[in-house]
This record gives structure tokens, C-alpha cells and sequence, in this order.
């Protein structure tokens, strides 16, 4: 799936996104730490490249980056 907003592709800019927050960096230390997929019964799952918290896609704290996918 993609998402292009004025010819840039949203879904990238959020993977390539370096604001993170501490939640969101234990998570994903942790499943690295395992070798899984997926963290607290469901609770966070990476899923090509991006982080989702019961489903929906982690924006990292980067308000630019808010601001655009609001």
C-alpha cells in the first residue's frame, strides 16, 4: 500500500523517521532482543518496516511529520 501525498510517499517518511520515543524503542529492542515479529500479545508488531500499535501505524514524535497525515 501506498500513500503519496504531493508526490512524496508518507509511508516512507514514517519508516525513515529517527524521532522515536522511549515506548516505541524498548518495544523494538526488545523484539530484536527475541528475534520476533511481534510484542505483548499483539500489542506492537513490525510489519514492513513500520511499527503498529494494535494495528494502526506508529507516527513517531516528529510534528512535521504529524502535521502532514493529519
Amino acid at each position: 500500500m501506498e500513500v503519496i501525498i504531493d508526490g512524496i510517499d508518507l509511508l516512507e517518511k514514517i519508516r525513515g523517521s529517527e524521532a522515536k520515543d522511549d515506548e516505541v524503542v524498548k518495544a523494538v529492542e526488545e523484539m530484536k532482543q527475541a528475534g520476533i515479529k511481534m510484542l505483548r500479545d499483539k500489542e506492537w508488531r513490525e510489519e514492513n518496516g513500520l511499527m503498529l500499535r494494535d494495528r494502526k501505524v506508529y507516527i513517531p514524535k516528529d510534528e512535521k511529520l504529524r502535521a502532514e497525515v493529519i
